[in-house]
């Protein structure tokens, strides 16, 4: 035992607490008393006092003293998780092992082999949580093992990070986005497969509101703004329910939470609505205390439906059928006889403390009942039986099983020596190929994924093992274009499509000049520009592409320049101020655009103005006032991402040492590419309007607009010159009054 462990062991029992300190122990046993059924009060004396003494001169970033943080921790785990007191003591105890003199032995010592079993657990997959770039099976294998022996390792690594997120503000910037991408990508997925759906929402809260403040407090500000409608509404609908089960002696609660905020945000993004539209934005739950049962909820559900009108493809019954987490719940959504829908959430107190805390609940329930431990001793049974298989394809099938189907948007694949490699879900062996190098995607002629040959297009699943056999030559096809999910294989395929197209186009063009000259007619590129637009072509290049592929004959364009040089004009009569909308094509001229753009001194990198060359990430395009991040290229430039970009969010994870901290110059004399969708009644004279809104208006200049109708419906898609993000709010609440216009959205 080490010296200064052993002095503490001696006088633990009578080392004597300031009155700060002894303020804090009293609220902590107060919340253990409250939320938990059995404590030990004594070893959470001496497990306090320890962990003030070994801590004792160590400050967090905040200045606080560090024992703060595994005091908070330890509330965290008795009020949101609530399992046992062992669990606080572990929790008070977590970083002594790591970060001071104490070591496991004095733990089990002091406090007996569980808590020492649990804090060695915490301390060995610390690892495993901070860097994803540890994809190998084997260290999930560690970090499933830590679980499988006392469950409760990962539950306090939960409250370990939820503290940390809570208090993330006081780190420099570069950690706190480093960080919180980590939450939002392991931490959060992983609690919501534990069904600790609470801390899961507060986590991705938490980090929506590190990595775009804006549109958090944005959000926020829209639901404070709506809670006393909330409020008041909620009372107005449940009040002839309350009523009725008060009749039939129903003993409930009541509960009219709002929707985390980022779940809103993520909504209004996938729906591509404003907040306005967003018509769920909280669920009533009805919760029937005990003795109450199933056949209760059930009862419940029928006195809803007496009063209000239910949509049948809203209902979901999670009571008969469970979730695979053990979540039980009645979900039905019902219309108001204002036509008002609302969702309805009808469950047990058992049920609710289930939902709210997954497996936690379960562990707390387990001891007075079989039902309640089902779902937990299935789940340490599964990943005991799955360590202790011999085979050696354990590991591969351990990360399949289990790691794997926690992200759900990304699949894990092996090479031939078994490196674990990730991919987008929806990846094909093309992409592989690329993940490797660029030159095995460029010369691959084949693939064989777990030892027999598949085409190139087929879809890998997780677990694959992928060999892929290349030629001599490069042999990209650009018909591959449609069948590759990653970024690194579309952009060389891209530039492949784009060097091919290039080479016909100068055919194209030659073939022209030949017509041309043959039929000895002079016209300058500017003419012809105007020609190309009389064809519905954006460009000459295009123009001429489809001559060199044969799709336009040479011989139409020379009649239309032939007539022009005999009249002076040229037919223009198809020829549209507006052109129909392709979005592929607008992104891509959208993104050549910014590209294109200088910008002057306008970010700074690493706290000052800086010569190191940067340029704007095509994918998100950030603009002033974007909350954004800056990775160093491989050429040693650096490319400027917004925060919440899905390609920031990769690079992140994968390759956070390229990160460099960067924001907005105060004064930016330039401006910036920003584009909006409106969406509204097709009208006549509608283009006129939108267009005076923004020149006569609001003098903003705009580079394009692209429309389409159908069905009397509106849709415009419109590219402006903005200082900023605030210049772009201002466009888009002005463009929002104009008449027959319903939605305004930022196009991204």
């Amino acid at each position: 035992m080490s010296k200064a462990a052993t002095i503490k062991k001696n006088n633990l029992d009578g080392y004597e607490l300031d009155e700060t300190r002894r303020q804090d122990l009293d609220q902590l046993i107060e919340v253990c008393r409250a939320h938990i059924d059995h404590i030990d009060e004594e070893a959470l004396i001496r497990a306090f006092k320890l962990c003030y003494v070994s801590h004792e001169g160590m400050t967090r970033a905040s200045g606080e003293p560090y024992y703060f943080h595994p005091l908070e921790v330890a509330k965290i785990v008795a009020r949101e998780i609530n399992i046992d007191d062992v669990s606080v003591v572990a929790s008070l105890l977590h970083d002594t092992v790591e970060d001071t003199e104490v070591t496991l032995e004095d733990i089990k010592d002091l406090f007996g082999e569980q808590v020492a079993l649990i804090i060695d657990g915490v301390t060995k997959i610390t690892g495993v949580f901070e860097s994803r770039d540890t994809k190998q099976a084997e260290t999930f294998m560690k970090l499933l093992l830590s679980m499988a022996k006392d469950i409760r390792v990962v539950l306090i690594k939960f409250a370990d990070r939820l503290h940390n997120m809570r208090t993330i503000q006081h780190l420099k910037r570069e950690k706190r986005v480093k960080i919180a991408s980590e939450t939002k990508e392991l931490y959060a997925p992983l609690a919501h497969r534990f069904g600790l759906f609470r801390i899961k929402n507060e986590l991705e809260d938490l980090c929506f509101k590190t990595l775009d403040p804006t549109s958090y407090k944005f959000v926020a500000r829209k639901l404070r703004e709506k809670k006393e409608d909330r409020v008041r509404f909620i009372h107005e609908f449940m009040t002839p329910i309350e009523n009725e089960l008060k009749k039939l002696n129903f003993k409930f609660e009541i509960k009219g939470r709002p929707k985390h905020i980022f779940s809103i945000y993520r909504k209004m993004q996938r729906q591509q609505k404003p907040f306005e539209e967003i018509y769920d934005l909280f669920a009533i739950r009805i919760i029937l205390e005990d003795p109450h049962t199933k056949e209760d909820c059930w009862r419940v559900y029928s006195i809803i439906t007496d009063w209000y009108t239910p949509i049948p493809e809203r209902f979901r019954d999670f009571i008969s059928v469970p979730k695979a987490n053990g979540y039980q719940s009645l979900h039905t959504t019902v219309i108001t006889n204002k036509g008002r829908k609302v969702e309805v959430q009808i469950r047990t107190q058992r049920m609710n403390d289930i939902a709210e805390k997954g497996l936690a609940a379960h562990w707390k329930y387990k001891e007075g009942s079989k039902k309640g431990s089902e779902t937990l001793d299935k789940f340490v049974s599964w990943v005991r039986e799955v360590l202790d298989n011999p085979r050696p394809d354990a590991a591969t099938d351990f990360v399949k099983d289990f790691q794997l189907n926690l992200y759900k948007d990304e699949i894990y694949v092996f090479t031939p020596t078994g490196e674990i490699r990730t991919l987008p879900t929806g990846a094909t062996p093309i992409d592989f190929a690329f993940e490797i190098h660029s030159e095995i995607g460029e010369r691959a002629m084949a693939a064989k994924v777990n030892g027999k040959m598949v085409p190139l297009r087929q879809k890998l699943k997780n677990g694959d093992q992928v060999d892929i056999i290349t030629g001599n030559k490069i042999n990209l096809n650009p018909d591959w274009i449609d069948d590759v999910a990653t970024h690194k294989a579309k952009s060389r395929i891209r530039q492949f499509i784009k060097q091919k197209q290039r080479k016909v186009a100068e055919e194209g063009k030659e073939l022209w000049e030949k017509r041309a000259e043959r039929g000895k007619i002079e016209i300058s590129d500017q003419e012809l520009t105007k020609f190309a637009k009389r064809f519905k072509y954006e460009s000459t290049q295009e123009l001429f592409y489809d001559i060199g592929s044969g799709a336009f004959d040479v011989n139409e364009l020379f009649k239309e320049v032939k007539k022009f040089k005999s009249t002076g004009r040229i037919n223009s009569e198809d020829q549209q101020e507006t052109s129909p909308i392709d979005e592929e094509v607008i992104q891509e001229k959208y993104r050549n655009a910014a590209r294109e753009m200088g910008d002057g001194k306008a970010l700074i990198i690493n706290g000052e103005l800086s010569n190191v060359k940067y340029n704007y990430a095509n994918c998100c395009n950030p603009i002033p006032g974007d909350d954004v991040i800056g990775f160093i290229s491989r050429s040693g430039s650096i490319k400027i991402h917004r925060t919440l970009c899905n390609n920031a969010q990769h690079l992140l994870k994968t390759e956070s040492e390229r990160i460099v901290d960067v924001s907005w110059a105060k004064n930016i004399d330039t401006q910036f590419l920003g584009a909006v969708k409106v969406i509204g009644g097709d009208r006549v004279g509608m283009i006129n309007d939108i267009t005076d809104v923004l020149s006569k208006s609001l003098e903003t200049n705009m580079k394009s607009i692209n429309v389409n109708s159908d069905s009397g419906m509106f849709e415009g898609i419109i590219t402006v010159y903005v200082d900023g993000i605030s210049h772009l709010n201002k466009i888009m609440k002005r463009l929002e009054k104009v008449e027959g216009v319903k939605n305004v959205l930022r196009y991204e």
